[in-house]
């Protein structure tokens, strides 16, 4: 990536987490919870198996999502597993089992308190639901800029699920030869596929 490429990367991130951060804590909610509504359709929408299991994140401040998504999943019968940080290595995995059993983790993320599960857990989900600043009509996906899923994505072997907000399904974002392309976009407004 050329230092051009690599200044439009970061100044699209500072800009969508600005713009983040500005909606109202009122407007988040409801977003949290049309997210929440809309995440069995995705199910639906992929074939996810009575039983099978979904990888997906809990939101840490302005991030779309919510406690009551990953809930609504284990209420249909789903397994849900959260990533667990390791250093610079892909993420780990353990299971959601409920709110009460979370502890805190690096970077304000709440992690499972359960047995970790190895970085091929991600490979077993039946669909995985990936955190993200934007997406574009591409498939490119936008993170934060840890690395984390970039590191970790390669490892899936199902559909990935980007979900943001409406207006953070972007034209065109920067890409480079490591990003996994996403295959739809949740937004609090429905399934997008991409």
């Amino acid at each position: 990536m050329t230092s051009d490429q690599l200044e439009r990367k970061n100044g699209e991130r500072g800009r969508l987490l600005a713009a983040r951060r500005a909606v109202p804590a009122a407007e988040r909610a409801l977003d949290a919870a049309a997210l929440a509504a809309g995440v069995l359709d995705v199910v639906a929408a992929f074939g996810v198996p009575a039983g099978g299991t979904v990888c997906a994140y809990l939101a840490v401040g302005s991030e779309p999502g919510s406690v009551e998504l990953l809930d609504v999943l284990r209420a249909a019968g789903l397994r849900v597993l959260l990533p667990i940080v390791v250093g610079a290595a892909p993420l780990d995995w353990a299971e959601y089992t409920g709110e009460h059993a979370l502890r805190p983790g690096p970077h304000g993320l709440r992690e499972p308190t359960g047995a970790p599960l190895g970085a091929s857990a991600l490979a077993e989900a039946a669909l995985v639901l990936v955190p993200a600043l934007a997406v574009d009509g591409r498939g490119t996906r936008l993170g934060k800029g840890g690395g984390h899923y970039d590191r970790s994505l390669p490892l899936a072997n199902a559909p990935l699920v980007a979900v943001v907000r409406d207006a953070e399904v972007v034209d065109e974002l920067p890409a480079e030869p490591h990003d996994v392309r996403m295959t739809a976009v949740l937004t609090p407004t429905g399934l997008r596929l991409v």
